[in-house]
């Protein structure tokens, strides 16, 4: 029997990597004869650089860069082990944790750190970057990354406008002469599975900004602030951003990393799956056993289990996902191609100790699970044995 394991990490608890052993560990307490092969998987959110590091043999560099403040704050990538690739998840420089609730204030955070990420990975020989652009702290439409980059944001007088979101509404011309030149040899794929245009009621201010500590007033000077940003880079970039579906992620910084980057925005579950080569696994398998925190409606939309089960189904094999727990409407991931589901609990617990215990919880899931797989295939040959040849 030949088993692919496949799940992403559980937050707070295991990385995919680590959940992965654990339901090895679980497989092999039924059928100790099973070959498993583990496939680390991610999202494109938290995890995803980790999980593609430990898919593919990479390394984790840490990286000392400017924060959503503008004061240094300890960040990270991943060189994945092809050397050539890097792992970069935004909220490490930029994310919503690293401002303190009583500080959150999309007018000034900036995304330099992000771009100080992209060119330590140039540093180190990267020339194709997938990045992962979900809990930002920033509303500046990637401009900080730009100018950490080398481009020039200048205002009436010529002279840089400052970082954050509100300093947009100056800007009067875009230079890239000064832009780094490796990054002309480099491919940018942003994970992102939001479809959120730049501007209007459905843009990034309007619908991410109060998150980020954006009052009403707030909202309605940033958005205009971006859509003036939009079209100084239609003006000198000759790059229409406004509209563009995932345009709006991240504050705006899926719009800067496609009009500075030619990036290409893709579901992170997609991108992820695609890198670690999972469907290569796939061949000659029996079963595939995904897994993630909490198996619900959202499952279906852009997450790595409900991807690991499509894939899955295009060979014909049956999925099981093993959950932290069940949420609203679960019963949908049915409809993905998931066939069995079980949950880490096996009876009434604190999150607090299932988060502490999810390494033994998970393996002991996949235990049940597979003694409950190999009751049903016992039941099936007793029900029609097998005749003598």
């Amino acid at each position: 029997m030949r088993i692919v394991i496949a799940p992403q990490s559980l937050k707070g608890s295991l990385t995919a990597a680590e959940a992965g052993r654990a339901i090895a560990r679980g497989v092999k307490a039924v059928y100790p004869e099973a070959e498993t092969v583990i496939v680390p998987v991610a999202d494109g959110g938290e995890g995803t650089v980790q999980a593609l590091v430990d898919a593919t043999g990479g390394r984790i560099i840490e990286q000392v860069v400017t924060g959503p403040l503008n004061d240094p704050v300890n960040a990270f990538f991943g060189i994945l082990g092809d050397g050539q690739t890097a792992a970069i998840e935004m909220a490490a420089a930029a994310g919503l944790p690293l401002v303190p609730p009583s500080l959150r204030d999309p007018r000034i955070t900036t995304t330099y750190g992000v771009g100080e990420l992209i060119l330590a990975a140039l540093n180190l020989g990267c020339r194709h970057f997938i990045i992962g652009i979900g809990g930002s702290a920033t509303n500046d439409g990637g401009a900080g990354m730009a100018q950490a980059l080398g481009i020039s944001l200048t205002d009436v007088n010529g002279k840089e406008i400052a970082r954050g979101g509100a300093a947009l509404a100056h800007l009067t011309h875009i230079d890239l002469s000064k832009m780094d030149p490796r990054l002309r040899e480099c491919t940018f794929e942003v994970a992102s599975d939001v479809t959120n245009p730049l501007c209007g009621p459905l843009g990034a201010s309007a619908v991410y900004g109060p998150q980020k500590g954006a009052t009403p007033e707030t909202v309605a000077e940033l958005d205009q602030a971006l859509d003036h940003y939009a079209q100084i880079i239609e003006q000198d970039l000759h790059r229409s951003v406004r509209d563009i579906a995932g345009a709006g992620a991240a504050g705006g910084l899926g719009a800067g990393l496609i009009a500075f980057l030619n990036a290409q925005l893709r579901p992170g579950a997609q991108i992820v799956l695609e890198a670690v080569h999972l469907e290569e696994t796939l061949p000659g398998s029996d079963l595939v056993i995904t897994g993630e925190g909490q198996l619900d409606i959202q499952t279906g939309y852009g997450k790595s289990v409900g991807a690991v089960a499509a894939l899955a189904k295009g060979f014909d094999l049956p999925v099981l996902a093993i959950a932290g727990g069940l949420g609203l409407h679960y019963r949908s991931v049915y409809e993905l191609g998931i066939d069995a589901v079980t949950v880490l609990p096996s009876g009434p617990q604190s999150l607090e100790y299932a988060i502490a215990h999810a390494d033994e919880l998970m393996s002991d899931a996949t235990e049940r699970a597979l003694l409950m797989l190999k009751l049903g295939m016992k039941l099936a040959e007793k029900s029609h044995p097998k005749t003598p040849s």
